[in-house]
């Protein structure tokens, strides 16, 4: 399939969007998105159904407080949305909002130095228009830069994190479409056979179908970044299904493949409650929401990297949990 059009829209969107003084960022939402526009972002912005609205409550502010702002793009691609029945075309980006740290921003204060806000972002693109966004970020990854430790039991590594190893992430032009398919169905396999947490088998011989051995799990922070199978069981994946309970089946609002890269996005992916201290959090019956990016690059017939976006600040919220409201009292 060609998704020339779709992706030229983004391109100019971005271009247009990063360039335009903070004044104009309005006219530009207004030009590139529909009249009926869906914006889901991560807390505490949520979901916007307006244009003005995403321009005032999140662009303006950020772009006040991140001067000099540039977009470091590691991912970018489309393809049709499997889960839309009718046929939808989106446009997948992922990488590196950087810039200054010029001014407050959320409560966080700033340190006049360089900091990257990590992204990724999902647009349905519809007659020349950006008819929807998700558009998640990894606000504690931001705080941890600038000096906070919002989670100081983390497991696993923090980093300012590279895209891809093969640095090919950037599809501006269209790609093979049986190589996206083959990237799809690996996709299918890990969410259908292996993402329910009931195949039966040892955790790490059931990643080992449909993962490489020495895999990069990129999670977020919080989390953090694990490597190989065994270290990702131990770090990231064991834990998280210990300490949590009666999940959900999968829920996904668009999933894409192009070429060897392939992702989805839900709001949310799926529910679960935290009944075995996960992240330290004491145990509750309460039945959260996950609102959950993840960005794959298969290599063979196995995927190989896995960049993971969850709304931690939302999570721990529903624990009954203000990160960002703790602010005032954190020390740097």
């Amino acid at each position: 399939m060609a998704f020339q059009a779709e992706k030229q829209v983004v391109r100019e969107y971005y271009d247009a969007l990063d360039s335009v003084e903070i004044d104009g960022i309005s006219a530009v939402l207004s030009d590139y998105t529909a009249a009926k526009y869906t914006w889901r972002g991560f807390h505490p912005f949520h979901l916007q159904v307006s244009s003005e609205v995403v321009s005032t409550l999140f662009w303006q502010p950020f772009r006040s407080a991140v001067t000099h702002m540039q977009r470091r793009m590691d991912v970018f691609f489309a393809g049709d949305n499997f889960i839309d029945e009718d046929g939808s075309v989106w446009v997948c980006s992922m990488g590196h909002l950087m810039g200054l740290f010029d001014s407050q921003w959320l409560g966080i204060q700033p340190t006049g130095k360089m900091i990257m806000l990590r992204y990724a972002e999902f647009h349905k693109v519809l007659d020349g228009k950006i008819a929807e966004t998700a558009f998640y970020f990894d606000i504690p990854h931001f705080m941890i830069q600038a000096g906070y430790a919002p989670f100081p039991d983390q497991a696993a590594a923090h980093f300012v994190q590279p895209g891809p190893a093969t640095h090919d992430g950037l599809l501006f032009a269209d790609f093979d479409p049986v190589e996206g398919k083959k990237t799809l169905d690996v996709m299918h396999k890990m969410i259908s056979d292996l993402g329910q947490w009931n195949s039966g088998l040892p955790l790490e011989e059931e990643l080992a179908l449909s993962w490489h051995d020495d895999m990069i799990w990129w999670g977020p922070a919080g989390i953090g970044a694990t490597y190989t199978i065994k270290r990702y069981a131990e770090q990231h994946s064991g834990p998280f299904r210990s300490g949590l309970s009666d999940r959900s089946g999968t829920g996904h609002i668009a999933r894409i493949a192009e070429g060897h890269y392939g992702g989805f996005f839900g709001w949310p992916n799926f529910r679960a409650k935290v009944t075995g201290g996960y992240l330290g959090l004491p145990c509750s019956e309460k039945l959260c929401e996950f609102r959950v990016i993840d960005i794959y690059r298969r290599e063979d017939d196995k995927l190989k990297e896995n960049w993971i976006f969850i709304d931690m600040l939302h999570f721990f919220n529903q624990q009954g949990i203000d990160i960002l409201g703790r602010l005032k009292d954190a020390q740097r």
